[in-house]
C-alpha cells in the first residue's frame, strides 16, 4: 500500500466513526451481555418503550437503519418473546412492532446495566466531551448527505 493511501485512511471520517462506533459498540456489549441483549437490540427496545408500537420502516428510518438489517436485530428480540409483530391497523401491509411484557422487563433490568456503562463511558471520557459527541453525531446523522451525492436529483 503506498504511503499517501494509508494518510488518506487516516484522515476518512467514515472510518474514524466505524472505528469509534465499533470500539464504544463492544464496551456497552460487553456491559450488557449479562442481560441478554446487544447494544442495538436494548435501543430497539428502549425506542419502543418510548413511542409504543411503531412500522418497523418508521423505526429503521428513526434508528439510521437499513430495513434488512433492523429485521435481523428483531428477529432474536421477537423469538424470546420481548417484541411482537403485527400488521398495523391502519395499513394491513404495514408490519408494526410491539414491546411485550416480557420486553418491559428485560429493558428494566437492562438499564441498570446501560446506566453502569453509560457512567463509566462519561467518566473515562469526560461528560463534556461526552455530551459535545453526542451533539455532533446527531449533527451528522441530521445531514442530508443523499442531496449532495453524484446522480442525485438535485445535483442534476
Amino acid at each position: 500500500m503506498p504511503a499517501d493511501a494509508a494518510l488518506k485512511l487516516e484522515e476518512c471520517n467514515c472510518f474514524a466513526v466505524r472505528s469509534a462506533a465499533r470500539h464504544v459498540t463492544q464496551f456497552y456489549d460487553q456491559v450488557l451481555a449479562p442481560t441478554g441483549l446487544r447494544t442495538t437490540q436494548f435501543s430497539i427496545l428502549t425506542k419502543l418503550m418510548r413511542k409504543g408500537p411503531v412500522t418497523i420502516n418508521r423505526l429503521a428510518q428513526d434508528m439510521a437503519m437499513d430495513r434488512t438489517t433492523l429485521g435481523r436485530n428483531i428477529l432474536p428480540l421477537e423469538r424470546e418473546g420481548l417484541a411482537r409483530i403485527e400488521p398495523a391497523p391502519n395499513d394491513r401491509r404495514a408490519k408494526e412492532l410491539h414491546l411485550t411484557k416480557a420486553g418491559e422487563k428485560r429493558l428494566q433490568a437492562a438499564n441498570k446495566a446501560w446506566s453502569q456503562a453509560q457512567a463509566r463511558f462519561e467518566t473515562m471520557f469526560g461528560p463534556r466531551r461526552a455530551a459535545d459527541l453526542r451533539s455532533m453525531l446527531r449533527a451528522v446523522v441530521a445531514t442530508d448527505f443523499e442531496a449532495h451525492a453524484p446522480g442525485s436529483r438535485s445535483n442534476l
